[in-house]
Formats: C-alpha cells, structure tokens, sequence
C-alpha cells in the first residue's frame, strides 16, 4: 500500500479530483437508488443530491490551490473554470429541464407517440443545496485524499 501512495504522490493534482468526483457520484448513485429504486442506469446520472460537478471542480480548485500555490496561473484558470462549471450546474442545465418539461407538456397536450418520441427528462440542473453539498464534500475529500498522499 505505501509503494502505491509513493506512486501517485506526484500526481496527486490530477488524481485527487477525479478521486472525488468518483466518491461523490457514487454517492450520488446511493441516494438516488433509495429514492427511486435500484437501477444501473443512475450510475451516470445528472443533477440530483450532490452535484458531481460541482465536487470535481472544486477539488480541482483545492489540490491545484496547494499544490501548484493559489498565487498561480493555473490555480487563476481554475477557479474560472469551476465558476463557469458551477453556473452551468446552477443555471444553464436548469433552463434544460424547463425546455424538456415544455416539450413534455406540449406532446402531451398534442398526443403525440410517446413510442416515437420518449418522454425528456426534466431535471438536468442542480438546486443550490446540491451545489453546496457537493462542493463542500468535494473540498472536504481532497483533504481528506490530500492528508493521504502527503
């Protein structure tokens, strides 16, 4: 085990967030599962408590913050990029699941097949306590990971 760690020290930067983002859909999977039953299928699924996302990114703002220094460019360019992930979590997929409700109403109202064209999925986005959870989970298991490594 010690050969292992020693091994992935140095890629800790890299290894850390995609770590977390495992932990944190795995997670995901559990919760989604008691809710709404078991189903391979939501291994991969979007939105929902906690958001992925949102933990990926900011163990990837965390591990790059320490170990490359929070006065670097790369760790400038990763916080710009964890706010664009972030709103997209937030916003953008959310105004997704709007359309696709619309959509859903209107084949409804319409009559269309439903064999021809499935029924859309309404909740891509995140609520801001998924956001939160996700990212204080993300930050607190590059620590956690961190403490590991180092």
């Amino acid at each position: 085990m010690q050969n292992v760690i020693q091994f992935l020290k140095p890629y800790g930067i890299f290894i850390i967030p995609i770590l977390v983002g495992i932990v944190i859909q795995l997670i995901k999977f559990v919760f989604y599962s008691i809710k709404y039953g078991w189903d391979i299928k939501y291994v991969m699924t979007h939105g929902h408590m906690p958001s992925a996302h949102t933990g990926f990114i900011i163990s990837l703002v965390t591990s790059v913050g320490f170990y490359e220094g929070i006065h670097s460019g790369a760790f400038a360019i990763a916080v710009v990029f964890a706010v664009i992930v972030i709103d997209d979590a937030v916003r953008l997929r959310v105004i997704l699941g709007d359309q696709g409700r619309y959509l859903n109403n209107l084949m409804q109202v319409l009559d269309i097949d439903k064999n021809k064209f499935p029924r859309l999925k309404e909740r891509v986005g995140h609520r801001i306590s998924e956001v939160l959870i996700g990212g204080i989970l993300g930050f607190a298991l590059t620590v956690f990971f961190m403490m590991i490594l180092n």
